[in-house]
């Protein structure tokens, strides 16, 4: 596309070499193309980004962070605050510059807020992505016990279901009670419990028994009186 600016170089390189002649044109034309070249230099580069880019975090954004889980503590721009470190039963954790910092219960942008107000007072601006890469916190965890195959805890993730907990403990037993089931749930302190039909959802294929779970669920499988 020819811009304003080059019909008006244009128009007035007419008038110049009608007027002063070829060879004044050309002097004036080296001018006018230092004076862009130094414009162009002046004018500054397409923004990149200075420094180890910044991970975003493949956990959910309500994920609550718990003993045990290892975090990926990036600093925009300071490599040397970059760490990797674990949440210590103390819930606590340290990274350069913020020692025992309150990690426990906290989400991880939550936990990113509260590492940059502190890193204020050393650096300018500081912006702290804090990824969960490897989530093993009772927290960040679902469990399973009584009559599954496997009774454990299993790492939570995102988006995750009754089903999927089944089929990672390996299904129910042939002792179980799956239409008693139920999974306690630990909400603002308080516990309930959520009765869930796992025979009607494995066998009779009822997705409305599929329930979203959330970390530190607990599905109780009991075991059939007969």
């Amino acid at each position: 596309m020819i811009s304003k600016t080059m019909l008006v170089s244009a128009r007035l390189a007419r008038r110049i070499r009608g007027r002063y002649g070829a060879l004044a044109l050309g002097a004036i034309l080296a001018a006018c193309a230092g004076v862009a070249t130094s414009a162009q230099e002046a004018s500054p580069p397409p923004t990149t980004a200075a420094g180890p880019s910044i991970p975003t975090t493949s956990t959910a954004a309500d994920y609550i962070i718990g003993p045990g889980d290892v975090l990926q503590v990036f600093v925009w721009r300071n490599p040397e605050l970059t760490i990797t470190v674990p949440v210590r039963p103390d819930g606590k954790v340290s990274t350069p510059l913020v020692e025992d910092m309150v990690a426990v219960g906290k989400t991880p942008s939550v936990l990113a807020r509260d590492i940059e107000k502190v890193l204020a007072e050393y650096i300018r601006s500081p912006q702290v992505n804090v990824i969960v890469s490897t989530p093993v916190g009772s927290l960040s965890q679902v469990k399973t016990i009584g009559q599954v195959k496997s009774p454990q805890g299993v790492a939570y993730r995102d988006g995750m279901h009754v089903l999927d907990l089944l089929l990672a403990v390996g299904g129910l037993t042939d002792f179980a009670a799956g239409n008693r089931a139920k999974i306690v749930r630990t909400e603002g302190g308080k516990s309930r419990e959520i009765p869930v039909k796992l025979e009607n959802l494995v066998n009779k294929g009822d997705m409305s028994q599929n329930i979203e779970l959330r970390p530190g669920d607990v599905l109780i499988v009991p075991e059939s009186r007969l």
